[in-house]
């Protein structure tokens, strides 16, 4: 008896982003290990993992900034690995990169209109006030130089740019890292409000309680690959996060 053919309409859809036995790495050197993992529509997913593991190589893989040299990486369906970077911006991914990457002499102003120039001129301005007004502070800012701008305010004004390209997707690079408490806890009070706005994030982290408070699904690597996967709940109540993996 013949099989009977899958009805369309009652598929799953295509997750957000879904990363396929990545392999990549810089040089000689291989740093992922054939990386699989999933960002559903509207999720926070938390990649969790000591310095060195290779979180900072997934996600500049996914923003294209290094080429993938096998794997599969798509964004709602789309296979993007391997794509120039731009491309892969304007495909709907977005990027905060470790060090925020700033150009010091530049206004705020001057980062939000670069990572708005490839929107419509309307979009473009609707962004900027949904920006402005999910971070106050850069809209009193707006004509100051990003270099003087203190570490937290910098973390807004990269993170602003990166929301100003339209992403679906906003690959976040330890947000935390060289930030007081208070201003940690001003960023990831963001999540919810770009959730509503259909953008899916992953995060990458080293500290596992702020990375799993703020995630739904949380995944734990080593050495370039992923060694433990679950909800957040889940993997907050597994000491082998904190012991093996986390070294805490």
């Amino acid at each position: 008896m013949s099989a009977v053919p899958e009805n369309p309409a009652s598929a799953s859809p295509a997750p957000a982003l879904a990363v396929k036995g990545v392999v990549a790495g810089i040089g000689p050197l291989t740093i992922l290990q054939g990386v699989d993992l999933e960002v559903g529509e509207g999720e926070v997913v938390v990649v969790l993992g000591a310095n060195g593991a290779g979180k900072t190589t997934l996600l500049r893989t996914i923003a294209g900034l290094l080429a993938p040299r096998a794997g599969s990486i798509r964004l709602r369906g789309q296979e993007i690995a391997g794509q120039p970077a731009y491309r892969i911006t304007r495909a709907g991914i977005g990027h905060v990169p470790s060090g925020r990457e700033l150009f010091p002499r530049l206004t705020v102003g001057d980062h939000l209109d670069l990572g708005g120039h490839i929107c419509a001129p309307a979009r473009r301005a609707e962004l900027r006030t949904t920006m402005l007004a999910m971070f106050p502070v850069l809209a009193e800012r707006i004509d100051q130089r990003a270099g003087t701008l203190s570490g937290g305010e910098q973390q807004m004004v990269a993170i602003a740019r990166a929301l100003m390209t339209d992403p679906r997707v906003l690959l976040l690079d330890e947000p935390s890292t060289g930030l007081a408490p208070k201003i940690v806890l001003s960023v990831f009070q963001t999540f919810p409000a770009l959730r509503r706005q259909g953008v899916s994030i992953l995060l990458a982290e080293q500290s596992l309680s702020l990375g799993l408070s703020a995630a739904d699904r949380a995944y734990v690597m080593d050495h370039g690959r992923i060694v433990l996967a679950g909800t957040a709940a889940e993997l907050a109540g597994d000491q082998r996060v904190a012991d093996t993996y986390l070294g805490r």
